[in-house]
């Protein structure tokens, strides 16, 4: 097998996190975010897990990417099933998994060239 080096340099990646932040290219973020190789929006909702609403779900669904994976803080929680039906609808994947695998996750997946988004909840 053959394998390549990959040039990230152009590419929005985690390179820290802890337990209320992460930091994306060396600059800290404090709040809800969704980031993707090309973008960050920050502040994509106010939301918890528990109070997610289908209109936070739709600004997912409409990313254009194939792959969220969904940070949901310290720990893994799952929002309402009526919440995670629209993506296998769209044909998009969605992972649901605690901030620090969400980040570590998402960061093989950028390297890869996949399309590929990191929605975070913080606690």
């Amino acid at each position: 097998m053959k394998l390549h080096t990959s040039n990230t340099a152009d590419l929005n990646l985690f390179t820290a996190y802890g337990d209320d932040f992460v930091a994306v290219n060396q600059e800290k973020y404090f709040s809800n975010l969704i980031l993707q190789p090309e973008s960050i929006i920050q502040e994509w909702t106010a939301a918890t897990v528990a109070t997610l609403t289908e209109a936070d779900m739709e600004k997912l669904t409409g990313l254009g990417t194939e792959i969220i994976l969904l940070g949901t803080g310290g720990r893994l929680r799952f929002p309402s099933g009526t919440l995670l039906r629209p993506f296998a609808n769209a044909g998009i994947g969605l992972d649901v998994m605690d901030l620090a695998a969400a980040c570590r996750t998402y960061n093989i997946l950028a390297a890869e060239g996949r399309k590929v988004a990191a929605a975070l909840l913080f606690d």
